[in-house]
């Protein structure tokens, strides 16, 4: 029988990782795009006060606005995740990781922040009509939602689906939402956020894979 098990998953995909020392880990902590040292940084977030990363995986950039003093939360669906993260950075008073359902945490939380984003996480694997509104309501007005993962494929958007485990593996698989620019900036209009700015970075060298970077505000 077919099972869609993300938090499985995830966990093994936190198996593979490899441990980097937390000099390095805070150095290349907020790399929107999947080139070390290339791209924008933190300043996208405007210099928030409070801030929540959906898909914190290790915990790094959590980490990097927390040794700032902002007061920043990792939510992440696997526990594997959550508990290296504050294996590594749980001695910083500012920074806490949450293992959870991004979707779930949002509908049930009554907290604000005003900074969300998510770097190559869970926006990329979350259903948009489900997860904007949620998001909405969670930035203070004038908050910032910042994402960023890999482009669309040309002619090829949507949902997209992936076997998680492999074609050779149990049946396990997840979905992922490409679309263009242009498109993101119109669904994020519809669900109240205003001035998107949603992009292509090229990538460091000519004809290399660049990565999506969406900054959007709540005003009211």
């Amino acid at each position: 029988m077919a099972i869609t098990d993300y938090t499985g998953y995830w966990d093994r995909y936190a198996a593979g990782v490899t441990e980097e020392s937390p000099e390095e880990a805070l150095k290349n902590a907020f790399g929107w795009t999947q080139y070390d040292g290339h791209g924008p940084g933190d300043e996208l977030l405007a210099d928030p006060a409070t801030a929540l990363e959906l898909g914190s995986g290790r915990g790094n950039a959590v980490a990097a606005l927390a040794a700032k003093g902002i007061d920043a939360t990792g939510l992440d669906i696997s526990p594997a995740q959550c508990e290296r993260a504050r294996r590594c950075w749980g001695h910083l008073p500012s920074a806490r990781y949450i293992d959870a359902d991004v979707v779930d945490y949002l509908t049930a939380t009554e907290q604000r922040w005003e900074a969300i984003y998510s770097i190559w996480g869970a926006v990329w694997f979350t259903d948009p009509a489900r997860l904007f509104p949620l998001v909405y309501e969670r930035l203070v007005p004038g908050g910032k939602l910042v994402f960023s993962h890999a482009p669309a494929v040309p002619g090829s958007y949507g949902v997209q689906g992936i076997y998680a485990a492999g074609f050779t593996g149990r049946q396990v698989w997840a979905y992922r939402w490409a679309y263009e620019p242009s498109t993101w900036a119109d669904l994020l209009n519809g669900y109240g956020l205003t001035n998107v700015n949603a992009r292509i970075e090229p990538a460091p060298e000519v004809d290399h894979v660049g990565t999506l970077i969406v900054e959007a505000t709540r005003q009211t």
